[in-house]
């Protein structure tokens, strides 16, 4: 099944706002829609137009020749549906018929020397790449700069469990398998990776290695990168075959180089990773501590001194009164006095469970937490995968809401967090948008977390790309600035380009492009994507930057 074209996920899934919410995002932000969304219908899909293909007849024989003509595609459906990703302002292109960005055709390879072939008869013709999994990017990594024409390389028909060693607990897996297919087959045999971000449904194990994903169990299974322990890549000049042993100390780990790559390197064909027996039962419950500085220090205890649950995640005050109280107590405000919600998961046999929760009951009373049961923890695993489909009934009535993360040291979180949520209010509400920031710690390390931060405004009556690009430039300067990191698990795409060169400063920007000339010296994979081109980095004033 096919992600909806103009938003996200399953058409069926989606609900319009209950009015009491209307009405607050009108009495609390202003939001207001000249129109009853409820009663006019989406522009149809068939009433979208691409601009005729760039590909000539020789060009499409040559990718015929690599995949099977059947696999193919230059239909403007196929095209549209493969158009930038997911990303608000991503959304509102499509939603307004701005198809610009659309593929010139859609190639569907079947193994990895179909890829290979397809690498190759494009860098011949100079046609650009991009590698297609779920379509879920939310950093503009889906739509390549400065190209003459793209396909776009979607992998789903290399959808298969390759293999399962038992011995090892490793499985192999190809790129294009989704992650609900994957959980599924390792299932049937007793398994489970353990991945659970909140794109589970829709991405791919490929777009999982490719962006560094990390799921929402990752305080117990740890992030997507830490699961990998083999790649086979494919790239214009050969193939990459990495990974021989768990850990090695023959030279870098270039295994490391392929993740978070984005396709900017290779197009990954199949990977490796651990996998864990399924869990005999798993509990969630909630906390709720007196503020967000107090339930930061408990979770930081637990992160460093144990034990760790399997989940582990905290809101703010403004996250935890929308989360939990009813529309009409939001409408009242956002009273200090409700505190700050946690969610602690567990899993394992039932003794384990209970003696985990038992110790980190301990810590986290200790810590000042008071235990709300089961009901707030259930309330949230229940609908984890549901605020993408929230964002697209928000969008319909009239609002702005846009999600940005990050990830600093603990000792610097503070100062993260006060400079990211004001770069946001000051720029919005200077613009007349007063918004609503939402903040949660979504990952925990021991030395260190991130922080995930929801952003809901009017959109801007004239401009609501170029209104939301200001703060968003805002609070990536902040991000910067402030010592976090430009992406902690969203990626860099075009969105975080820049700002991830001044991250890493201009000699690392210079290796990164030196490792593209080499893998990809045509330049096809995924132009403009994470890596700068030569003084691309420098684009904006001094003082613009961060």
């Amino acid at each position: 099944m096919d992600m909806l074209w103009s938003g996200w996920g399953d058409p069926a899934k989606a609900a319009p706002l209950p009015e009491s919410v209307v009405g607050l995002l009108r009495d609390l932000l202003g939001v207001t829609t000249s129109r009853d969304v409820s009663a006019v219908p989406p522009v149809p899909l068939g009433e979208l137009k691409v601009a005729d293909s760039r590909l000539d007849d020789t060009a499409l024989a040559a990718l015929g020749a690599a995949v099977g003509a059947a696999n193919v595609r230059t239909d403007d459906e196929s095209r549209v549906r493969h158009t930038r990703g997911k990303s608000t302002p991503d959304l509102l292109r499509i939603r307004s018929g701005e198809t610009a960005d659309a593929p010139d055709a859609v190639v569907l390879p079947g193994t990895h020397d179909e890829v290979l072939d397809v690498l190759r008869a494009c860098a011949e013709r100079r046609i650009a790449v991009v590698p297609f999994g779920g379509g879920t990017s939310v950093v503009g990594g889906l739509a390549p700069e400065g190209v003459r024409a793209f396909v776009a390389l979607d992998m789903r028909r290399m959808d298969a469990l390759v293999s399962v060693d038992e011995v090892s607990r490793t499985a192999v897996l190809q790129p294009g398998l989704r992650a609900p297919q994957a959980e599924a087959l390792l299932r049937e045999r007793g398994y489970t990776l353990g991945h659970f971000p909140q794109s589970y449904e829709w991405a791919s194990i490929g777009g999982f290695a490719a962006a560094r994903s990390s799921g929402q169990a990752s305080a117990g299974y740890g992030r997507f990168d830490e699961m990998v322990v083999g790649l086979t890549v494919a790239t214009p000049e050969g193939m990459l075959d990495l990974g021989r042993a768990p850990k090695s100390a023959a030279g870098p780990d270039l295994r490391q180089l392929v993740l978070g790559s984005e396709g900017a390197f290779g197009v990954i064909t199949s990977v490796t990773v651990r996998i864990h027996p399924v869990p005999e039962s798993a509990s969630y419950e909630g906390w709720r501590f007196a503020s967000f500085e107090t339930g930061t220090a408990a979770l930081r205890r637990l992160a460093q001194d144990g034990p760790m649950p399997v989940v582990l995640r905290l809101s703010d005050e403004a996250e935890t009164v929308i989360g939990l109280a009813d529309p009409g107590a939001v409408g009242r405000g956002l009273p200090e006095a409700a505190g700050c919600l946690a969610v602690v998961g567990f899993e394992g046999t039932p003794d384990e469970v209970a003696e985990r929760r038992a110790k980190v009951h301990a810590v986290l009373t200790g810590a000042g937490g008071e235990c709300l049961g089961p009901g707030p923890g259930e309330k949230w695993e229940r609908g984890r995968f549901n605020a993408p489909y929230l964002r697209d009934s928000l969008l319909d009535a009239g609002a702005f809401v846009e999600t940005l993360e990050t990830a600093t040291f603990w000792s610097g979180i503070p100062a993260l967090y006060e400079a990211v949520k004001g770069a946001l209010t000051t720029v919005l509400a200077g613009a007349g948008t007063p918004p609503l920031v939402m903040c949660h710690i979504s990952h925990v390390y021991p030395t260190g977390a991130s922080l995930y931060f929801t952003v809901v405004s009017a959109q801007g009556e004239d401009d609501p790309l170029g209104h939301w690009a200001k703060a968003k430039h805002a609070a990536n300067n902040a991000i910067i600035s402030a010592g976090g990191t430009i992406s902690h698990h969203h990626g860099v795409g075009t969105d975080h380009r820049d700002w991830y060169a001044w991250e890493i400063g201009p000699l690392a920007t210079d290796v990164l492009r030196a490792i593209k000339d080499r893998l990809d010296p045509a330049g096809i994979l995924n132009p403009g994507v994470l890596v700068p081109s030569a003084g691309q980095e420098s684009r904006w004033s001094e003082a613009e930057r961060p």
